[in-house]
């Protein structure tokens, strides 16, 4: 029996960089698409809990089964294992996204908040993104590093709990100079908010800022893109520092 692929995105059911996963998708096994309606990006592990979850079906063929739903990408994930796919994934891809979800982007990317759902699920997962954010970006270039990937965890699959974070540069296929296995860059957004005021007289503010990363170090993701390579980090949901352990023994008690 072929491989099942389940697809999601935060782009959207209509973006162009989730019809190029599907696509490649496809040379490995059947594949169901279970994708936000309209653009769900910066929605990072986020539940729909306020309302019930819609699901309308795009495409049903033989091989191939796409759904839109008015939820998160998390959503998508939790709904399509439990009811949509007619047996368990063998892998869950998520992308490709428009625009980068390196070093501190994962935070916010729910590109990677549907890929940490499926490892928690006990999925492979693996999350693609381009840094190219226009929404007719050329995927053709970066579809070689997709395949070689895709191909590659479903041979060997993934340490257990492990996912992948896989960002590619904005090159053609031939530029790329190959795949690097990275960390995440330090880095950050600088945000701040610009206040304006409306035709009404009240006052509204827009999210505004720059990403700044000082000094990638060659083994950074940062560092990897910046010099043509293929990013990618290996991720888990464990947020816990186990190094902090010893620094904070001394803050322990047995009573109050």
């Amino acid at each position: 029996m072929k491989p099942l692929i389940l697809i999601t995105n935060d782009d959207g059911v209509a973006a162009k960089g989730l019809r190029a996963l599907v696509e490649v998708a496809m040379e490995f096994g059947d594949v169901v698409v279970m994708a936000p309606t309209a653009n769900a990006s910066g929605q990072s592990h986020s539940l729909t809990t306020t309302r019930p979850l819609r699901v309308h079906e795009v495409k049903k063929e033989e091989y191939r089964s796409i759904y839109a739903c008015d939820g998160t990408p998390v959503d998508c994930v939790k709904l399509a294992v439990e009811y949509f796919c007619p047996r368990q994934p063998s892998l869950v891809l998520s992308g490709i996204n428009h625009g980068s979800n390196s070093s501190i982007n994962v935070l916010y990317s729910g590109t990677m908040g549907a890929v940490i759902e499926a490892t928690t699920l006990g999925l492979d997962s693996i999350g693609f993104s381009l840094l190219n954010h226009n929404p007719e970006a050329d995927f053709s270039g970066c579809l070689p590093s997709v395949r070689h990937i895709i191909g590659y965890v479903l041979k060997h699959g993934l340490p257990t709990d492990v996912s992948l974070n896989v960002n590619i540069p904005r090159l053609d296929a031939g530029a790329i100079k190959g795949i690097k296995i990275c960390h995440e860059a330090k880095a950050q957004w600088r945000d701040s908010f610009e206040k304006r005021i409306d035709p009404q007289g009240r006052p509204y503010w827009w999210l505004t800022g720059k990403f700044v990363c000082d000094n990638p170090d060659e083994t950074s993701d940062e560092w990897a893109l910046a010099n043509g390579y293929v990013s990618v980090v290996p991720i888990h949901p464990d947020f816990t520092c186990y190094e902090a352990f010893n620094s904070l023994k001394p803050m322990t008690t047995d009573s109050l």
